[in-house]
């Protein structure tokens, strides 16, 4: 059965630890952990966190890097060395993603103007997939609106070039901003979905708590399923998708017992 769980990220800014622990204080098995500042990298902070983790039976699943936001600048600009000179930060978080025991770091990518190629792309994609390799986790590709990855066709093409060791992060949020039914990139790229984000939606909000909403969860997980899916689901909404912590507890509930019939 696959996992569910909660983002961090749904209770930011909070700072991470304080996170974490509501997350376990509601028994809930799994999460991604959000970093936000450099200082969590750090590894007295990592061990801590660890620690943390594995007194409260608490499985983390991926890391998300606080620098995504500077990912066009950092890793896909138009200026080589900037690149070569961020690969160990993106290592650090490689690293650290293996002691937390997580086994997948997601990336944002590139934003407009595209200034570089796609060939160009995937090859400095590539030399991250083989900096989260030596650590044992998979680099990912989410699919962002606004971003290069948006787009399926760019995807499915990066599957193409990167080939079957290529991940990608399928947030059904970031689809519905970018106007695209989840099930293109299923179509195009299912087989190298490996983590999925999950939220809802109504006629007046595109992101609310799952449960909350309009989508049409039983059919999406039988659809996952039936592509052979077999990663975690994570929760993960933005502070103003909910009034009340006690939302997202009801929303995984929810979740829990949907999984458990299909």
């Amino acid at each position: 059965m696959n996992g569910l769980g909660v983002s961090s990220a749904c209770f930011y800014p909070q700072e991470t630890e304080r996170s974490m622990k509501k997350i376990t204080d509601h028994h809930i098995p799994l999460c991604e952990i959000f970093f936000n500042a450099p200082s969590e990298l750090e590894p007295a902070f990592v061990s801590a966190l660890k620690t943390q983790a594995d007194n409260n039976g608490l499985r983390i699943v991926s890391v998300h890097p606080f620098t995504a936001f500077m990912e066009s600048y950092f890793l896909f600009s138009s200026y080589p060395r900037r690149f070569k000179d961020a690969l160990p930060l993106y290592e650090r978080y490689c690293a650290v993603a293996a002691a937390l025991g997580a086994r997948i770091v997601v990336i944002h990518g590139l934003k407009p103007p595209y200034t570089i190629s796609d060939t160009e792309y995937f090859d400095r994609f590539a030399a991250l997939m083989e900096v989260g390799k030596a650590h044992g986790v998979s680099v990912c590709q989410e699919n962002v609106v606004r971003h290069r990855s948006e787009d399926p066709v760019f995807l499915q093409h990066m599957a193409s070039a990167l080939g079957k060791d290529f991940g990608v992060v399928l947030d059904i949020k970031q689809a519905r901003r970018t106007g695209c039914d989840y099930k293109e990139f299923l179509d195009r790229i299912g087989d190298h979905v490996a983590h999925v984000h999950l939220s809802d939606y109504t006629s007046e909000k595109d992101c609310v708590p799952p449960g909350e909403g309009l989508f049409d969860f039983p059919s999406f997980f039988r659809e996952m399923q039936t592509s052979g899916y077999a990663g975690d689901y994570v929760i993960e909404l933005y502070r103003d998708s909910y009034k009340e912590e006690s939302q997202i507890v009801k929303s995984y509930d929810h979740l829990r017992r949907i999984l458990a019939n299909i």
